[in-house]
This record gives C-alpha cells, sequence and structure tokens, in this order.
C-alpha cells in the first residue's frame, strides 16, 4: 500500500465514448473560458461550454457601471423592513403544491408582502423545481437569489446520495459524494462534478449551491460532515475545494464554500447539538482554514458559517455565526473575502436551543452575515431587525450593507434581465448522458481496495454469489444495482439478502445457517450522512460480523460511510466506495470481478485500521 500525493493532480478524462479534453481554469493551458466536450450528440460533438454570466461571479470583480446603478435604484426604493427583508431566505420544499396549499400560501405571502429576498429549495424534481421557482419568481417584485443545499450535484434535489433511495423525485445527475471525488484524488473530476452542478442548478432555476463543502474531515467520529468533505489531508481539500468552486462559477451558478471556518472536528452534530472544537488560533491556520482559503483565490461567492463553539480561540461557547471575529475579523479582515457570507439554517439546535429566532438574526447580522437561511418564521425575525434598526444606525448601515451584498448578486446573475427559467429546455441539460458518465467515471476512479488479507478479489465468475444488504427500510434499493450489475457481468446467479438495523442477533444467526460453505459472500453496508448523528451500523450487526468473518470471509463493500471496518475489524476484505448510490454500485461491482482496475486511494484514516492514502491496486481482469 503506497500513499497517494499530498495534493491531488489534474488530468484529461478519458470515457467510454465521452473525452473531456480541457481542463481547469487555472491549470497550465487552460483559462476560464475554455470549453469542456462532454459528449456526442445525434449531428455530432456537444460541447459543455461555460455559462456567460451577465457579470462576472468573483465577488473580487466590481459589477459593471450598469449592474451598480440597478443595485443602487433598487435599493433606493426599499423601507427599512424591505431593506431587511432581503437578508432573509425561507425554506421550501420543491413538490407540487396548490395556489390553496397552506405552506404555498405562506411561502408566496412572504414573497410578495414582506418581500424577502430568496428561497433555499429542497426535495423535489427538475420540472417540479423549476416550475415553484417560475412561479415564486413570478410573485417578487425583486428577483429571488434561488439556492439549494446541492452536495455535490443537481441530483440531492431527489434525494441522490442522502436521502433514502425509497424517496426519488426525478433524474438529475447524481454524482457521488466529496470524499468519492477524494478518492480519484483528480482535480479534474472535481472541476467537472462542479461544471455539471453549476449548469443543472441554473438550468433548474436555482442560482446558488451550497457546495463544495470545504471541511476538514480530521475526526473519524464525524456524524454530519464524514463523506461530505474531500478529505482530511488539508492540502488535498484545498486543491478540490478550489477546483470545484471553479467548475460551479463556470458552470454559470455560485459556489458556496462551508462551514466556515470549518466543521470537520468535531463529533457532534450541529443539528442536533452546539458542537465545541477546542482549537487554537494556530491550528486552525494551518488546518481548517486552508480549503476555505483556496476557495477564496478561485473567486468563491458565498461562504457558510458553521453553528459551532470555538473557546479555546474565542474564549465562550457563542457559536461562530454569531461572531463578528469570525464573519468580520476572520473572514472579511484577514482572508480579504468579498462575497456573500451565509448563515447555517436559523432552526438548527447548533444555534437555535441558546437564542430565539430574533437575537439569532440580530446577532448574525451584526457579526457579518448577509444572508438568514431558513429562518422558523419571517414577521419575528424581520420585528428583531426593524426594531434594531431602528435604535442604532451602525446597525441600520449593516443591514444596507447586507441588503446591497444580495442585490450585488442578483446584478452578477443577471437576474434584473429575467429570472424565468425555461422548462422546455431542462432535458437538454439535466440528466443527461454525458453528465451521468461522468458520475460514472467518478464513482469507478473512487472504488478504494483497503483490505485483501485473503486475495479474495476479483472474485471468480460463474459460481453463485450471495450479496447481504445491510440497510435501514427505506433503502428499498439497496443492493439492486451491484446485483444487477454483477448478474450482467456473468458473475453468476446472485441472491440478495437484506439485513436492518433492526435485525436481532437470532435474525442474523439464521442467515448465517443458510450462506453456501465455499462460495463467496458480498456484504454492502448503507449508511448515509444526513443530519441524524448515528453513521454507525447497529451494534448486533457488527457483532455479527466480528462473529462469522473467520468462517464465512464476507467481502464487505462499503457504500457511505467508510470509517465502519472500526466495528468489525476481523474482515479480510474491504472495499470503499465512499458514496452511495446505484453508480459506486455499479462501480463496485465491476471493481470485485475485475471489470474494471481498483486504483482508489484513501482521503482518510481510521487510526489502526487504515492511513491516509492507503489502497490495493488492482489491474481490470487481474490481480
Amino acid at each position: 500500500m503506497s500513499p497517494s500525493p499530498a495534493v491531488p493532480r489534474p488530468s484529461a478524462l478519458r470515457l467510454p465514448g465521452v473525452v473531456v479534453l480541457a481542463l481547469l481554469h487555472g491549470c497550465a493551458g487552460a483559462s476560464a473560458h475554455s470549453t469542456v466536450p462532454v459528449g456526442a450528440g445525434p449531428s455530432g460533438p456537444a460541447t459543455l461550454a461555460p455559462r456567460v454570466p451577465a457579470e462576472p461571479l468573483d465577488p473580487r470583480v466590481p459589477l459593471s457601471a450598469a449592474g451598480r446603478r440597478w443595485v443602487d435604484s433598487v435599493l433606493a426604493t426599499l423601507t427599512p423592513r424591505q431593506r431587511a427583508a432581503q437578508l432573509v431566505h425561507v425554506w421550501i420544499v420543491g413538490d407540487y403544491e396548490s395556489d390553496t396549499d397552506s405552506a404555498y400560501a405562506a411561502t408566496r405571502r412572504w414573497i410578495r408582502d414582506e418581500g424577502i429576498g430568496g428561497v433555499i429549495m429542497s426535495v423535489g424534481s427538475p420540472v417540479e423545481v423549476a416550475a415553484k421557482v417560475n412561479a415564486f419568481q413570478a410573485a417578487s417584485r425583486v428577483p429571488l437569489l434561488v439556492s439549494a443545499d446541492i452536495e455535490p450535484s443537481l441530483g440531492r434535489l431527489e434525494g441522490g446520495v442522502y436521502v433514502p433511495s425509497m424517496i426519488r423525485g426525478g433524474s438529475a445527475t447524481v454524482i457521488p459524494t466529496a470524499m468519492a471525488i477524494g478518492a480519484t484524488g483528480d482535480t479534474a473530476l472535481a472541476h467537472a462534478a462542479g461544471v455539471i452542478t453549476g449548469r443543472e442548478s441554473r438550468a433548474a432555476g436555482i442560482h446558488v449551491t451550497y457546495a463544495p463543502v470545504a471541511d476538514v474531515n480530521v475526526n473519524p467520529a464525524n456524524p454530519v460532515i464524514n463523506v461530505r468533505a474531500f478529505g482530511e489531508s488539508p492540502a488535498a481539500v484545498a486543491a478540490m475545494t478550489a477546483a470545484f468552486t471553479r467548475g460551479v462559477q463556470e458552470g454559470g451558478a455560485l459556489a458556496t464554500a462551508k462551514h466556515f471556518p470549518g466543521h470537520g472536528d468535531t463529533d457532534t452534530d450541529s443539528h442536533n447539538a452546539l458542537p465545541v472544537l477546542r482549537l487554537t488560533r494556530a491550528r486552525l491556520d494551518s488546518v481548517e482554514l486552508r480549503p476555505f482559503r483556496a476557495a477564496i483565490a478561485a473567486g468563491v461567492a458565498s461562504v457558510m458559517s458553521a453553528h459551532i463553539a470555538l473557546p479555546q480561540w474565542l474564549g465562550d461557547d457563542v457559536p461562530a455565526t454569531l461572531q463578528g471575529r469570525v464573519l468580520t475579523g476572520l473572514l472579511r479582515d484577514t482572508l480579504g473575502f468579498r462575497g456573500l457570507v451565509i448563515t447555517d439554517a436559523l432552526t438548527m439546535d447548533g444555534v437555535a436551543r441558546q437564542f430565539t429566532q430574533g437575537d439569532i438574526a440580530v446577532r448574525a447580522v451584526a457579526a457579518g452575515a448577509d444572508v438568514l437561511l431558513k429562518p422558523a418564521d419571517v414577521p419575528p425575525v424581520l420585528e428583531a431587525l426593524v426594531a434594531r434598526m431602528g435604535r442604532d444606525a451602525a446597525f441600520d448601515a449593516r443591514v444596507t450593507d447586507a441588503a446591497r451584498a444580495n442585490l450585488d448578486v442578483k446584478a452578477r446573475l443577471g437576474l434584473m434581465r429575467g429570472a424565468q427559467v425555461s422548462l422546455d429546455t431542462l432535458r437538454a441539460t439535466v440528466g443527461i448522458a454525458a453528465h451521468r458518465a461522468i458520475a460514472q467515471t467518478i464513482a469507478d476512479r473512487a472504488v478504494t481496495l483497503l483490505r485483501d488479507r485473503a486475495a479474495a478479489l476479483p472474485l471468480a465468475r460463474g459460481g453463485a454469489l450471495t450479496v447481504v444488504s445491510y440497510a435501514s427500510a427505506a433503502e428499498t434499493g439497496a443492493g439492486d444495482a451491484l446485483a444487477g450489475e454483477l448478474r450482467r457481468l456473468g458473475a453468476g446467479p446472485v441472491r440478495v439478502v437484506r439485513i436492518t438495523p433492526q435485525a436481532a442477533r437470532t435474525e442474523l444467526d439464521s442467515l448465517a445457517a443458510t450462506l453456501p460453505a465455499g462460495r463467496t459472500v458480498v456484504v454492502t453496508t448503507v449508511r448515509r450522512i444526513e443530519g441524524v448523528g448515528r453513521p454507525s451500523v447497529a451494534p448486533a450487526f457488527a457483532a455479527w460480523m466480528q462473529a462469522i468473518a473467520p468462517s464465512v470471509r464476507p467481502v464487505v463493500v462499503a457504500t457511505g460511510n467508510p470509517y465502519l471496518i472500526g466495528q468489525f475489524p476481523a474482515v479480510a476484505t474491504y472495499l470503499a466506495t465512499w458514496s452511495v448510490g446505484a453508480a459506486p454500485e455499479r462501480a463496485a461491482a465491476r471493481a470485485l470481478v475485475g471489470a474494471i482496475a481498483i486504483g482508489g486511494r484513501a482521503p482518510v484514516s481510521l487510526p489502526g485500521v487504515f492511513a491516509l492514502g492507503d489502497g490495493m491496486a488492482r489491474a481490470a481482469g487481474g490481480r
């Protein structure tokens, strides 16, 4: 096992029938305006050209005189409450709702009557999302800024790599997780993923992608970042973050580096409680801040704050989102960031347990935030902001600056010339074959063989295989793509057995009695990371795996959380895909039988089990 280079290197992408010839902005011989050929249409080669924005998306580049005039003219028409409302971005679901549905009516009222500045879109199909965005844009006097928690692609909106497989909403491209991209070691893939994300997002009416995750996941027990990060090497994460950032913005959307100043070294989920990171300022400089510096140098348009406490540095347990020393002193003054500062959701317990929504809003804006994301309700937040504006001239000026920052990015996106998107053109951009081919290439290149003590791989073809799929009951499709690909590749008859975390030891032992002697058993584990705070497998299942490992010798394929081998270290063969979904399952099946080479390298470590850069190479077709 040999470690990979500390910093990933870009390379040309060569796919079956698809060639990406140009590399990223910033690579030798390439420019920000390079086209990226990604496939062939019926009439010849198709190119994935960068979307040409109305204005530069890099906040370091000043707006044009026309853009500034539009911002000034809009700002001059806003009352104090309307200026405050530009900072408020509410959460909506991308499903169909009638005009009379209460949630739809409430959002429309906040848009029409209060003049909120934006919405954050949640789960929905591309067409439903675009249609709802169009309807809300039509109701807004000032164009809305539309964002989404897209990690790392538009497929997140329909579940993607985070929401259980029983929930499917459409067919946007589902790109494997950031950690899977990190396992490839290739910044060209990170850039291509960013371009796809930017293009598909804009086609659906989404302007701001809450990606990339710039956190350095140095803590294997991290229950909230985990595979959402590119890895644990600050240099490698910085390179991937910069490449993905450039890709998103070349694709026409705004990238967001999150969660500032770094959420990677925690064992607490900020959705559920306030993580306390006992890190010094020097440690932050050497580890956590490096990817954010890289993102800023790459021209990232926005940065999202983290609901974390840093008492070793700041001397108290006030969340970073509410700290002027973090959002203004560090991010603005020291790092020189000039773009949009966005809070993480105001409803998360990492901040909401300590303060009211109004208090959070006032404190965050005073600290330097420009966007107040996902408040529980709009009027109380506006009332708190306006009340403070009325008695504090400096705070009133801070709100005006934040409103201007929101209008600035709307001008950069060209929204003053129209915010509607065409439903007719979605199918030409979202989920197209060329995008999916790149997603599959990432999945194939990410597969990492971390252990093969019994030299079990590649598996012999033709014999019967049993696939034990460990996943929650909501993962109705877990293991299907893997089994289907094994059958397609001629691996032999494949039996799939599903096990849930609720399975008792007696049920597991009964299963063990049915496992055929001398025949390969593939065990897949599906553990998603999505604010649940429990990425591990059930203790009964872990103990059972330990017990059967010496006799059954299972080949384990970890999809999602890669650290699970720490719960059953007796396993002799362990393959990580770093991501959940059909593409990673197909990649794993191909790797198991030698249909593709195995070349991934671990972008993280698990002390005592595997190290950063570990990965056993296997050539296609053999050892």
